[in-house]
């Protein structure tokens, strides 16, 4: 039997950031499967939520995990892109998945996929193969990640019990549409009739109400039928018909927390009759979960920042995070981004925080056609330099700029030119933060720090 390694070089073959949407192939491969069910999708026999949205996915899925397993649940997660090996993309109870396990289910997938005469993309491929071993693992709940949109995703085949909706802004838009209501569209066609749409966007966009009605699905909407409230030592959430309160905050980092934190607490209360969660479960979740990349600050000095912010929205959260960090002498970034994403927006959201650049340049066969050199990087951030007065930096003109052929590089440079006081804010791609994960945690521990010596 091939390896998963031998599978995932197969795989390569059919371009991993090759995308065409639809459904078809997956719902024929699916049958030839046997995973589906009279409806026509994929049916399984235990919990499954489904979570889609533009930025916080990982985060709730990670925080809903969390919180049904100190419940006493067994416990998948399917999520996407992986940061590190390829085995993240399926935990069970938090553990990574086997890679024999995901030998065996690939092998199945590509006989359903002859016998069907379908071809999938990589990413349908592995999300059948992640389905076929989540059938077999049968857990209490299952926790499926949308890859891109909704509609069209191959995540979509399930016929989930709760459907949660995380923030909608502009991301993918080649594929989604250039306007909120056109993404918010996209995205809320993973609700289903008579079942609970979590919604945890603030202001989401009438496109979403809108399917959702057609659908004939239960809208759950933040600020209506479940809200929080805290100060600075903790925080309470309500539901429809349930509390908690005198919460700690969450162990993941970051302004957005809570929202993301109130959308899984609303989809674990909408599967309550099934999963009733315990006060306990909630409090040692919430301190429990995990997930690495997402503002994640390493210990040491000077301070090193982790995350994969590479869209507009994601940005603005991290320049909010970066602000409640305090007082740095200096800032330096570093960046990497996939030529499919919006540079300058991203650029826009934190040229003011940043004294210094080291822009990457990201190449190679997991990469693909979206290689971005840190040239055209430079290109669109001193195009923005020049159309603000003081380069975006008020009294302190322009910040310097330097240019890498990779992450690592970059990461090289901005060490050299930072003190123990001082930060380093690795942002953008997953294959950014991927890059350099062991030397970041090498950073603050060398030269500067006190237990260094």
């Amino acid at each position: 039997m091939l390896s998963l390694q031998d599978w995932l070089e197969r795989l390569e073959s059919r371009g991993r950031g090759h995308i065409d949407l639809g459904l078809y192939r997956c719902v024929a491969v699916a049958q030839s499967l046997g995973l589906c069910g009279a409806s026509g999708g994929v049916e399984l026999p235990f919990a499954v939520a489904v979570v889609g949205g533009t930025n916080g996915k990982g985060s709730t899925c990670a925080l809903m995990a969390a919180m049904a397993i100190e419940s006493g649940y067994r416990v998948s997660v399917y999520s996407s892109p992986h940061l590190l090996q390829f085995e993240e993309r399926l935990t069970l109870n938090g553990g990574l998945s086997e890679a024999s396990d995901w030998a065996r289910a690939m092998s199945l997938v590509e006989a359903a996929e002859t016998a069907s005469g379908h071809t999938l993309t990589y990413f349908e491929f592995v999300t059948l193969a992640a389905i076929q071993m989540v059938k077999e693992a049968a857990p209490d709940l299952a926790i499926f990640e949308v890859g891109l949109g909704g509609r069209l995703d191959a995540v979509n085949i399930l016929q989930s019990d709760v459907a949660v909706l995380t923030s909608i802004d502009l991301d993918h838009q080649a594929y989604l549409g250039d306007t909120r209501e056109k993404i918010g569209w996209e995205k809320a066609h993973i609700a289903r009739p008579g079942r609970p749409l979590v919604v945890g966007d603030p202001m989401p966009p009438q496109t979403v109400l809108q399917v959702a009605q057609e659908v004939g699905a239960d809208v759950w909407l933040f600020g209506r039928d479940f809200n929080y409230q805290g100060d600075r030592q903790q925080w309470s959430w309500s539901g429809r018909s349930s509390r908690r309160n005198a919460l700690a905050y969450p162990a993941l980092r970051g302004v957005n927390q809570l929202l993301n934190a109130s959308a899984a607490l609303a989809a674990l209360a909408a599967l309550h009759q099934r999963l009733p969660i315990t006060q306990g479960g909630v409090r040692q979740g919430l301190a429990l979960a995990s997930l690495p990349g997402r503002f994640q600050v390493l210990a040491g000095r000077p301070s090193v920042v982790l995350d994969v912010a590479h869209n507009p929205h994601a940005a603005g959260a991290l320049a909010s995070n970066l602000d409640q960090m305090g007082f740095f002498p200096q800032t330096v970034a570093v960046v990497g981004l996939l030529a499919d994403k919006d540079a300058t927006a991203v650029f826009e959201r934190l040229i003011s925080r940043v004294d210094a650049w080291c822009l990457a340049g990201l190449s190679g066969p997991e990469v693909g056609a979206r290689a971005r050199s840190a040239q055209e990087l430079a290109d669109v951030l001193q195009a923005l330099v020049a159309a603000q007065p003081s380069g975006g930096r008020p009294g302190l003109g322009p910040a310097p700029v330097f240019l890498f052929p990779s992450p690592k590089e970059a990461l090289e440079k901005a060490a050299s030119l930072v003190e123990a006081s001082d930060r380093i804010v690795v942002f953008g791609s997953f294959h950014t933060v991927a890059a350099v994960w062991d030397d970041a945690h090498r950073i603050g521990l060398a030269p500067h720090a006190p237990d260094a010596h």
